[in-house]
């Protein structure tokens, strides 16, 4: 039995409750599937503003799953917010939703395009493609211009406009596979597949599980190396509660 704790690094928690539905969905029927959002942070994550501040909350998850006994942990924001300070955190694997989507979509087409939210983001998602090695897959990176919040309004008529996008990314960019570019977008996939007949990757899902993958091998995050604990050392001000303990 594999426990997973899936972390919206925002604090909207209608979005976290999308989110747990999605990994529930997917998860193997031994794995535990915990959702969480923080209490302090930003309701949605749309600059690197935003990633900034809620990473320091979102750290504050892991490190209280990581108390826990959590076997492995999911950051649901598509921009990876403090994905290598988590792993410097954990004990067990931790996946971010943009590269287990990235890398999901290499394993089943040869392109694919990234269906994100508000323009201003895709710089976000450029630098992941780059950092995560998937430059040669990526055939494009698209917005629908659309704010996170507005997902969970269907008078918004967000859907439609990720659909028209998908589209465009498929007739355009020559992509054969679509990665959504939100946590948000979860409950889309199944809907939009039908509809444009090329897979599409939500990266709850993808992450969910390649973290049961990881955990059922026996693969732990390294501790040699610049993934070691952070040492302990003193935090000054409003920061102190964030100060590394001792392992």
């Amino acid at each position: 039995m594999a426990r997973i704790l899936v972390i919206n690094p925002n604090t909207t928690a209608s979005m976290t409750a999308t989110i747990a539905e999605a990994a529930r969905s997917v998860a193997s029927p031994a794995t535990e599937i915990v959702a969480r959002n923080p209490e302090d942070g930003p309701v949605s994550i749309e600059s690197h503003y935003d990633e900034a501040i809620s990473a320091a909350a979102m750290l504050q998850e892991i490190r209280r799953g990581e108390a826990e006994g959590f076997d492995g942990f999911v950051i649901a924001c598509f921009g990876d917010p403090g994905l290598l300070a988590a792993r410097e955190m954990a004990t067990g694997p931790v996946i971010g939703i943009a590269e287990a989507a990235m890398h999901a979509a290499s394993f089943i087409a040869t392109k694919f395009s990234v269906v994100t939210t508000l323009s201003r983001t895709c710089v976000i998602a450029e630098h992941l493609v780059r950092n995560y090695g998937v430059e040669h897959f990526c055939a494009g990176i698209r917005a629908c211009d659309v704010p996170v919040l507005a997902l969970e309004d269907e008078s918004s008529g967000a859907y439609q406009l990720i659909a028209d996008e998908c589209r465009r990314a498929i007739a355009e960019d020559g992509a054969n596979a679509i990665v959504l570019g939100c946590g948000g977008m979860a409950d889309l996939t199944a809907r939009l597949q039908a509809e444009i007949g090329v897979p599409v990757i939500d990266g709850v899902t993808a992450a969910v599980k390649f973290v049961e993958s990881l955990v059922g091998l026996g693969l732990r995050t390294s501790k040699h190396g610049d993934l070691a604990f952070p040492g302990p050392k003193t935090y000054s001000g409003a920061f102190s509660q964030y100060a590394p303990s001792q392992h």
